[in-house]
């Protein structure tokens, strides 16, 4: 046979592993080499999944967990109701009440999901949130009169201990308000309804540093309320919105005045 049959496997043949390995000439061994491994890469077959499937967290995924939010909600309340009598609401039981209430509406709301319900869900959950903020607020208040008038609780111990319940309540009810509020709260961000984040967290500017189904949950806003409560600005995750640096300007400013006066008004208790 003179004319070369393309189906006997004579000169298509290595046209045909030029198109496998990327065009790479016959007499360049150590690019054909240099493709070949990167083919058999896992890391490659991992990154193209990832590229396919898109991030988490930009992806449609189930509902994040309560339980963790329900914790630290318990844990607010009880942290308001051992506050001292001289800085708590009165009367005592009125807003740990209304909390607990509105935090058993959260589960009836859940138990029985639709349209209307999710609405309420979030109406509910926002008044949770408001009510843990007007009471922990009111006792800040108070306990910040009593500190610039010289009043009120005298034993350093227990000043050391209000002033600390009321700044790791702070702690939580920011960290609740960021993750009710980020890109439109747990509901909206499991169905990826916002594409753009009012946190930018490391993993998503680094994804190939965190699993392929990493996403921000109730844990991660925590960390974000406290290192701002602590540094007094964002540490390693940056606000993108506006809302964002207001609400975190609101939290360190609350943070820095209760714990200087706190510390100040101890130190000067202890002093002879």
């Amino acid at each position: 046979m003179t004319d070369e049959d393309p189906g006997s496997g004579g000169a298509s043949e290595p046209d045909n592993a030029d198109d496998a390995f990327g065009a790479v000439p016959a007499d360049d061994l150590g690019g054909l080499l240099r493709n070949l491994q990167r083919l058999v890469d896992p890391r490659t077959a991992v990154r193209a999944a990832q590229g396919s499937v898109g991030a988490a967290w930009r992806s449609v995924t189930n509902e994040e967990p309560r339980v963790q939010v329900t914790v630290a909600v318990l844990v607010a309340i009880g942290l308001t109701i051992l506050l001292p009598a001289r800085v708590a609401t009165h009367p005592l039981w009125v807003l740990p009440g209304l909390a607990v209430v509105l935090l058993i509406g959260v589960f009836v709301a859940k138990a029985a999901r639709s349209a209307r319900r999710t609405s309420e869900l979030r109406i509910v959950s926002l008044l949770l949130i408001a009510v843990m903020t007007v009471s922990n607020a009111t006792s800040a208040g108070r306990l910040i009169v009593d500190l610039v008038r010289r009043e009120g609780i005298r034993e350093p111990t227990q000043l050391l201990l209000t002033g600390a319940s009321i700044w790791f309540t702070n702690v939580i009810v920011f960290g609740i308000w960021y993750w009710e509020f980020d890109r439109g709260g747990p509901v909206e961000r499991a169905a990826a309804t916002r594409p753009y984040p009012d946190f930018l967290f490391p993993q998503m500017t680094s994804p190939e540093l965190a699993p392929p189904d990493w996403e921000p949950g109730f844990i991660d806003y925590l960390y974000v309320s406290f290192t701002n409560a602590t540094a007094f600005s964002p540490t390693d995750v940056l606000p993108m919105t506006r809302w964002t640096k207001l609400t975190m300007l609101a939290q360190s400013a609350i943070s820095v005045v209760t714990v200087a006066l706190v510390i100040a008004r101890a130190v000067n208790i202890l002093q002879p």
